[in-house]
């Protein structure tokens, strides 16, 4: 959910042999770092140019996901591509313009408005959480006083992940969802759940993924600029490079056009796929409530590497990494993870996971080669797809 429990959730596996949604939904860094690790599905050599990135998307429908979509732009440049189906009623297929909810790809554009802000001497990674957002991160061990913002932006903070809440499994995980999926949450709300609970580690000592976190960097967003977050998206980001197909929908749950559907397996239903493409997204308020295309992305990720969006100090900022639990090939900038692939090709960027969507958007650092894609489907989030097709493209 939103990568939700990536980190504390991290190699768990599925309890009593059931893929819950904890499982399903924990950190697509798993996905990756199992799938770039393991053989392709696509025989080296097979194929030129895209090719064989267009046979790992395929491999993906063969082994059940409905469809998905691709866009990579590299020195011959924009390439798009596609397989399977965008709907599963009309056998619709995916058009390029197709809009999908980015899920926590949205946390990349998060960490850019608040490094646009120091770059304007208006707030700095070094502040405290406490400083900038007075008593908001207190209780059952929390300090904010003992965070800084650059903490929780790269997962090293301990803040309690709300989507562990039990308040929130119970509306949000399983079939459940689909009685609450119109539900409405506020950041604070979500927030103070997280704070009813024990952090994960003491800031600093650890690695864990916590949406909690970017909830409340979009909150200090928010604090420093006397604006709505959705305010300073669009002026800082998506008016100026003409994203225009890239929204915050606020509690509207339906998707844009044009655009097709989004498709789950509950753990307490898995024989039954469901159509959850409407849905309140205020559960994932900035933190992945995002819907874009996949040129906007590609778009986005071009300008963020290539300097556009953030000042040199900024932007090495960014990029500078500490190490993600035990996994040597994986680590963590400010919004931005680092993968090293089997080839060597090193890619950053940033997945997605939630009902319905699992995305993924990288690029090499000096962003010449660039793929973002978007599946309609969650349950392989477990497998080698996502990291199949990676491999595909940048090896």
């Amino acid at each position: 959910m939103a990568d939700a429990g990536a980190g504390r959730a991290r190699g768990r596996g599925r309890a009593d042999g059931r893929r819950t949604l904890r499982a399903a939904l924990a950190a697509l860094v798993t996905a990756l770092t199992v799938a770039v690790a393991a053989p392709s599905a696509t025989p080296a050599g097979e194929g030129a140019g895209h090719e064989r990135t267009r046979a790992a998307m395929e491999a993906a429908v063969r082994d059940g996901i409905p469809g998905v979509l691709a866009r990579a732009h590299d020195g011959q440049g924009p390439w798009e591509g596609s397989a399977g189906v965008s709907d599963l009623t009309t056998r619709r297929p995916y058009l390029p313009g197709d809009h999908f909810r980015t899920a926590s790809i949205a946390k990349t554009f998060v960490a850019t408005v608040l490094l646009q802000l120091e770059a304007e001497g208006r707030v700095a990674m070094t502040d405290t959480v406490d400083a900038r957002l007075p008593g908001v991160v207190r209780g059952n061990g929390h300090d904010g006083r003992r965070i800084t913002i650059a903490q929780l932006l790269n997962h090293t903070s301990g803040v309690f992940n709300y989507l562990d809440d039990p308040t929130v499994r119970e509306k949000a995980y399983g079939k459940a969802f689909l009685e609450h999926r119109h539900d409405a949450w506020s950041g604070e709300q979500l927030v103070r759940l997280a704070m009813t609970h024990a952090p994960t580690f003491e800031p600093g000592t650890g690695w864990s993924y916590s949406n909690t976190e970017y909830t409340l960097a979009a909150m200090i967003v928010e604090r420093v600029t006397g604006r709505p977050y959705a305010t300073e998206l669009r002026r800082r980001i998506t008016e100026p490079l003409g994203l225009h197909s890239t929204t915050l929908p606020g509690a509207d749950g339906r998707l844009p056009r044009p655009s097709g559907r989004a498709y789950t397996r509950f753990h307490d239903d898995p024989g039954t796929t469901h159509d959850v493409t409407e849905f309140n997204a205020s559960l994932l308020w900035a933190v992945g409530d995002m819907i874009s295309t996949t040129a906007d992305l590609d778009r986005f990720l071009g300008a963020l590497l290539g300097g556009r969006l953030l000042p040199p100090a900024q932007l090495t900022r960014m990029t500078t990494t500490v190490p993600m639990g035990n996994e040597p090939d994986i680590a963590t900038g400010l919004g931005l993870f680092r993968y090293r692939l089997p080839c060597g090709v090193e890619v950053w960027g940033h997945d997605g996971l939630f009902y319905g969507t699992q995305s993924i958007a990288y690029a090499t650092r000096d962003a010449g080669h660039r793929l973002v894609l978007d599946f309609n489907g969650d349950w392989l989030a477990g497998t080698r797809a996502a990291g199949d097709v990676l491999r595909a493209e940048f090896c």
